[in-house]
């Protein structure tokens, strides 16, 4: 199985490719700042294009889009969350996962592949405890990205599923958060063995619970 990961380079990006190259499997990574297979900086169309020319011809199983960014942590209401702000989160978390998506359409249909969109339960609409709010505004959108994306290449034959990763402690979830990397890791490991057509648009966490959209 060929496994291509963005944001391989640390993390829950790095774990899950540690665990599918243990199983025997090909993976590809990518990271920003070239501490995986691959350099990608998301947020850039030509590394995307650069991407695609680089696995040209290669087909792909399963495309995981775990890229992404927090940047407004700590913001205030009154004086904070700039524009720009606003902007790089949404090329990141959005944008990044779509031309991800886009750029390895010709590798995922010459396997029948599969896509997992890494999102949030910060996503839901039905967990609204204040604060984050471009973080959390990017990861609805990133689901939103999933289910339509689910509809449209259902036909395809390629199945779609989005996914809750835990509070993890990594950079991103900080040290206080409730499931370790390995933990987390382990979990989603086993959720994108069982995705299929007929769980294809799923939101779920890290450990097979369904979320709430």
């Amino acid at each position: 199985m060929h496994v291509v990961i963005t944001g391989a380079g640390r993390g829950i990006g790095k774990a899950l490719a540690d665990r599918y190259r243990a199983a025997g499997h090909r993976v590809t990574g990518t990271a920003r700042d070239g501490s995986a297979d691959l350099v990608l900086d998301v947020a850039d169309p030509a590394g995307h294009r650069a991407m695609a020319a680089a696995l040209a011809g290669d087909p792909v199983d399963l495309l995981i889009c775990n890229a992404g960014i927090y940047p407004d942590k700590g913001q205030r209401l009154d004086d904070g969350y700039p524009p720009e702000m606003w902007a790089e989160a949404f090329a990141v978390n959005v944008t990044g996962t779509f031309l991800a998506v886009q750029a390895l359409l010709p590798n995922l249909r010459a396997a029948t592949g599969k896509i997992a969109v890494i999102s949030s339960q910060m996503a839901s609409d039905q967990r609204a405890p204040g604060g984050s709010y471009i973080y959390r505004a990017s990861k609805a959108a990133v689901l939103n990205l999933g289910r339509n994306l689910s509809t449209d290449l259902r036909a395809e034959g390629i199945a779609v599923g989005i996914y809750h990763p835990g509070w993890v402690q990594t950079d991103m979830g900080g040290a206080a958060a409730e499931i370790t990397v390995d933990e987390a890791a382990d979990g989603l490991v086993t959720r994108f063995a069982a995705l299929d057509l007929a769980d294809t648009g799923c939101f779920r966490t890290w450990d097979g619970r369904e979320h709430a959209y």
